[in-house]
């Protein structure tokens, strides 16, 4: 038998991975229903971050490292430079989420920002360096403040529809590991 912390595990493993596929899904349908509107935020990041910062073990660097390469892939970014920005930005919060436990959710949402301004910052930095094609300034900043503003709807959702709560100070998982 399975014990249940590590079905817990894979199941939020499987849940990012659908998530991820139907996120990937929507953005590869071929109608146009953003023309002259504001770019979609980073849901997979975003997600991401907020799961790191409440539960260390749901979000794997591996799996997220292969879906944000598949995402590089499908959606024609430069392969590999995004997800491994976000891959830097989400251990930089994996590190800090047991520091982290305690501060009020506006400082978590200041601190995510921080990473997210600094992540693009980076990429856009690399891509002037190698001299490589980047998209306008403009959509940039609208996907950043994007990602941004959807980031609490998405702990909302993942606290309250999925479950993934943030760990009380010496809370002991069911087979009486800490967490």
């Amino acid at each position: 038998m399975v014990d249940p912390v590590t079905s817990q595990r894979w199941g939020h493993w499987i849940l990012l991975s659908a998530i991820s596929a139907f996120v990937l899904f929507t953005r590869l349908i071929p109608l146009d229903l953003s023309a002259g509107m504001w770019p979609g935020p980073d849901w997979i990041v975003a997600i991401s971050f907020a799961w790191v910062l409440r539960r260390r073990d749901f979000v794997p660097t591996p799996l997220l490292a292969i879906i944000l390469l598949i995402f590089d892939l499908m959606l024609m970014r430069p392969p590999g430079l995004w997800a491994a920005l976000a891959i830097c930005g989400l251990e930089f919060l994996r590190s800090r989420s047991v520091l982290s436990r305690d501060l009020p959710f506006l400082l978590e949402w200041a601190l995510v920002s921080i990473v997210l301004v600094a992540m693009t910052i980076a990429n856009r930095l690399i891509l002037a360096v190698f001299v490589t094609g980047q998209p306008e300034v403009g959509k940039d900043a609208l996907l950043l403040t994007a990602t941004i503003l959807v980031y609490p709807l998405v702990v909302l959702i993942s606290s309250r529809v999925l479950g993934v709560s943030k760990v009380a100070p010496g809370e002991v998982d069911k087979l009486g590991h800490r967490l």
